[in-house]
């Protein structure tokens, strides 16, 4: 496997319960993200796919074990850190969408850049991103004037704009029709390609387990490793 950008090492975690032992999720996980893939960790409702996203992506941390962005120990680190690497290393698309409906398309898109002090020309990255997802003809657009699957891509758009190392898709598919579902999918390998981005998606679809680079799948809180490169 090629560098790693992110990498655990036997991470457990587990959620208190008042008047019960603690629910653990996690069980000596160790994963690695190579660098320039599409990855995605697959896993029924509850398997705990969503809770190690939320942990490689620091918006939490393990109960014990180790995560590494990079050569640097995230998980050792103070919030205000994680809080600078999510706001200027990491990009987000959540299955929730989570577009600001007072704002166009064009401008949501630019919000991300100036959220993350982007220094670069914004009007030409906005109009790239939107280019990139098809909705270059969309900018002025407001959010419920968009289908799901645009919206979806928007998000997209939002997600990469800054430039970041990693994207974290927390189920993008999940209420999209298959077609559009796969429209995503390529999307990400096409950003994968051009922007030299490494993509972390999540997914119960078992259709979508061929389309990543590399697949964990994430069961009872265990992960197993399925490597897709040099398929045909």
């Amino acid at each position: 496997m090629e560098k790693a950008i992110i990498k655990t090492i036997d991470v457990d975690k587990s959620f208190p319960i008042a008047g019960r032992e603690p629910l653990q999720v996690l069980k000596k996980v160790s994963v690695e993200i190579p660098e320039k893939t599409l990855t995605i960790l697959r896993g029924p409702s509850g398997s705990g796919k969503t809770t190690l996203m939320n942990i490689i992506g620091a918006l939490d941390g393990p109960t014990s074990g180790k995560v590494f962005f990079g050569d640097r120990e995230i998980s050792a680190i103070s919030e205000s850190e994680k809080e600078k690497i999510r706001r200027t290393m990491l990009g987000f698309v959540f299955q929730s969408v989570s577009l600001i409906p007072m704002m166009t398309v064009y401008e949501n898109v630019e919000f991300s850049l100036r959220l993350s002090g982007y220094k670069g020309d914004k009007k030409e990255r906005v109009n790239r991103c939107l280019r990139m997802v098809g909705l270059q003809n969309r900018a002025d657009h407001m959010p419920q004037e968009l289908s799901g699957g645009e919206q979806q891509r928007v998000a997209i758009a939002r997600a990469i704009a800054h430039q970041p190392k990693v994207v974290f898709a927390d189920e993008p598919t999940a209420e999209l029709d298959s077609q559009t579902a796969i429209t995503v999918v390529n999307i990400f390998k096409k950003l994968v390609s051009e922007e030299n981005v490494t993509i972390v998606m999540t997914t119960h679809d078992i259709g979508l387990m061929d389309a990543g680079d590399v697949v964990y799948t994430i069961e009872d809180g265990c992960a197993s490793f399925q490597d897709n490169r040099g398929k045909v």
